[in-house]
């Protein structure tokens, strides 16, 4: 019998986010795989069949993501070739900061084994609506924190910036769970060639539990370094200049506008 692979997505918050096709999914899997944002999300996905497995314990200290995130994908692809009816389950989008799904359902592509992704509500998403934050207005540029450092990104101080994983900013071995205010000052310091040292900036943590707060906090980015960075922690910035009209553009386009006119009245 062929096996398959189908991962989801339960949303940040626990109970309110998940789809119906997502959980139809979970409880008629064979057996279902499960990264969640902490125990009392597992322990209630858990409930929706009787053979779930966490993923959690392939993470251990000192050891690099890299390798953990390879033995999480191997671990998939073995149960979907073995002819299980596979799920995977994960916290918020299982495709947002989540390289397991996609290379899972690369490889077993590939062997021609049915594997693909439904969408799930993200930490993006929570964020635009707590933060009250539409990307339609001004634009939004999104990079994880690490790379936005280890590479020259582009920056637009009239859009949004969102940095991901600031807890970890700076950390090149892909083992540590917390860098500190040493490593967050490298990244002040990138920013300040950007931003004013008294822009406000929003430290952002969506709430996994119904009964939990969602964190808004706003310090000036000088003291961004020794303000509390979790794990889940989000560097929002917001704009500090404003749009800069692209004049040669409009006047291109009202050249063709007033050319459309003439088309029509003749």
């Amino acid at each position: 019998m062929s096996g398959s692979l189908v991962c989801v997505g339960v949303g940040i918050t626990l109970g309110a986010h998940i789809s119906p096709i997502s959980r139809s999914h979970i409880e008629q899997a064979d057996k279902v795989y499960l990264l969640m944002s902490d125990g009392f999300v597992e322990s209630w996905v858990s409930s929706m069949n009787n053979n779930c497995q966490s993923l959690q314990p392939f993470y251990d200290e000192g050891k690099s993501r890299h390798s953990t995130y390879q033995e999480m994908t191997n671990e998939l692809v073995s149960a979907a070739q073995s002819g299980l009816k596979v799920v995977a389950a994960f916290y918020g989008h299982p495709g947002v900061f989540s390289c397991v799904a996609h290379k899972a359902i690369a490889a077993l592509q590939k062997r021609d084994i049915p594997a693909k992704m439904l969408a799930g509500i993200s930490a993006e998403d929570c964020l635009y609506a707590d933060l009250g934050i539409d990307p339609g207005k001004t634009g939004c540029i999104h990079y994880e924190a690490s790379q936005f450092m280890l590479y020259q990104r582009a920056v637009d101080t009239a859009a949004h910036m969102v940095l991901w994983q600031v807890g970890i900013a700076g950390d090149v071995s892909v083992s540590k769970y917390s860098t500190g205010d040493e490593y967050a000052q490298v990244l002040v310091d990138l920013l300040l060639k950007h931003y004013p040292a008294d822009h406000q900036v929003i430290l952002y943590e969506a709430n996994t539990l119904p009964t939990e707060k969602v964190r808004r906090d706003k310090v000036k980015l000088s003291f961004l370094a020794k303000a509390k960075l979790n794990m889940q922690t989000t560097l929002v910035i917001p704009p500090s200049t404003d749009l800069i009209p692209n004049k040669p553009i409009r006047e291109s386009l009202n050249k063709l506008d007033k050319t459309s006119f003439l088309t029509l009245v003749q």
